[in-house]
């Protein structure tokens, strides 16, 4: 079971894992309806190292990401809930639109994105790269999604 800890902790975090010679993960994303395709994707994730760090969007940054009605469930709910998996470590909440800030202040080892992602396409994968890390592409669990969920709640 992991921890959701602070923005401003999260630094001193790494520095410790890091001193005891820990290969940081990190992913990130709204989670806002947990389904399938979020935990295959978080424990893949997690096998690339020792610890599992997930950036979790805002309310505010869901919002600007997806729309007025999102996110479902509120920040606070949806990191409570990635924490109770024993492949996540530490949740930590970013206003951001991308997790470039956090990426800088965390220098994972190693970041995860999903598969509908190049490293052309994804924003944040310079930042990772120039602090010495490396993206790995996760591929997506077929016609899973928090979207298609409420689409299919929308026609009942």
């Amino acid at each position: 079971m992991g921890s959701v800890v602070q923005r401003e902790d999260i630094k001193n975090i790494v520095k410790r894992l890091k001193d005891e010679n820990k290969t940081i993960v990190f992913t990130n994303g709204c989670f806002d309806i947990i389904h399938i395709g979020h935990v295959r994707y978080l424990k893949e994730t997690a096998k690339f190292g020792d610890v599992l760090i997930v950036g979790l969007n805002s309310d505010l940054s869901v919002k600007k990401l997806k729309g007025e009605n999102r996110p479902v469930n509120p920040e606070h709910d949806r990191a409570e809930i990635l924490s109770e998996f024993n492949f996540v470590d530490f949740v930590v909440i970013f206003d951001e639109d991308t997790p470039e800030n956090l990426l800088d202040e965390i220098k994972p080892d190693i970041y995860t994105k999903g598969s509908d992602y190049t490293l052309s396409t994804l924003k944040e994968a310079k930042t990772v790269l120039k602090n010495g890390g490396r993206v790995e592409f996760i591929n997506f669990v077929e016609g899973k999604s928090t979207t298609n969920i409420i689409k299919k709640i929308e026609k009942s």
